[in-house]
C-alpha cells in the first residue's frame, strides 16, 4: 500500500482538544518502558530533545525518566503547545525543567549538546522524511543517543482499517479519523531504512516493537 500524507499540523481546535484530552496512558508508557530498555544507560541524562512534544503528555513522563534532565519540547502547532503550558503552569516543581519551543522542525536550532534525542509519532507528519533525519543528525553530536517511536503502516486498507477499530474504536470521531489518517501516512521498516541509509544514518537500528509502532535508536 502506498503511502498517503495527512496534513502536517494538528491546528484544528476540535483536534488538538479531542488529542490533549485522550487517554494516550497506554502507548505513552509504553513509549517510555521502551525507551528506559534502549537508554537504560542514560538515566543521568542531563539534556533532552523532544520532537513533536504535542501537548506534552510525553515531555512530562520524561522528566521522572531522566530526573536530572532539562528537557527542550518543540512543536509546530502553536495550539498543542498552549496546553502544555497551561499543564506546566500548575507544575511549579518542573518550572526551568522544561522549555516549550514554538517551532517547526526545518526551522529549529539549538546550541545545546543534547544527551538524548527523542520523538514520538512526529515522522509520519513530515512531508519528505529526510528533512527530518537530516535535522536529527544537525542537532546530534557523536553521544547523542537517538530513540524515535512512530506507527507502521499496515499492508492493506483492511489492515489499517482493523487496526482502527481494534484500538480507537471508542474514542471521539475525530481521534478515529487521524488515527487512521497517520497509520497510512507512515512508513514500513524497509522505508525507514532507506532513508537512514540516505542520510548516512545506518548505525541506528530500526525495529518493529508492536502491531502498529516500530522504534529507531542507538548513537549517531
Amino acid at each position: 500500500m502506498n503511502r498517503l500524507l495527512e496534513p502536517e499540523l494538528m491546528i484544528e481546535p476540535e483536534q488538538v482538544s479531542a488529542y490533549a484530552e485522550a487517554d494516550f496512558e497506554e502507548p505513552h508508557s509504553n513509549f517510555i518502558d521502551l525507551l528506559k530498555h534502549y537508554c537504560s544507560t542514560l538515566y543521568e541524562a542531563r539534556s533532552v530533545l523532544d520532537l513533536g512534544c504535542g501537548p506534552g503528555d510525553i515531555t512530562f513522563k520524561l522528566t521522572k525518566a531522566f530526573p536530572k534532565a532539562t528537557i527542550d519540547a518543540v512543536d509546530g502547532s502553536g495550539e498543542m503547545l498552549k496546553f502544555a503550558e497551561d499543564i506546566l503552569e500548575g507544575k511549579p516543581w518542573l518550572h526551568g525543567r522544561i522549555n516549550f519551543i514554538h517551532s517547526m522542525i526545518q526551522d529549529f536550532n539549538s546550541t545545546t549538546q543534547y544527551d538524548l534525542i527523542i520523538s514520538n509519532s512526529l515522522l509520519h507528519h513530515i512531508p519528505e522524511p529526510l528533512v527530518f533525519w537530516n535535522k536529527i543528525k544537525e542537532l546530534s553530536s557523536p553521544e547523542t543517543y537517538i530513540f524515535i517511536m512512530d506507527l507502521l503502516r499496515p499492508d492493506t486498507i483492511e489492515e489499517a482499517q482493523r487496526l482502527r477499530d481494534l484500538y480507537v474504536k471508542y474514542e471521539p470521531e475525530i481521534l478515529q479519523r487521524d488515527f487512521y489518517n497517520s497509520l497510512l501516512a507512515a512508513f514500513e521498516v524497509d522505508e525507514v531504512r532507506e532513508q537512514l541509509a540516505k542520510e548516512d544514518l545506518s548505525n541506528l537500528d530500526v525495529l518493529q516493537v508492536t502491531d502498529r509502532h516500530l522504534i529507531v535508536f542507538g548513537n549517531i
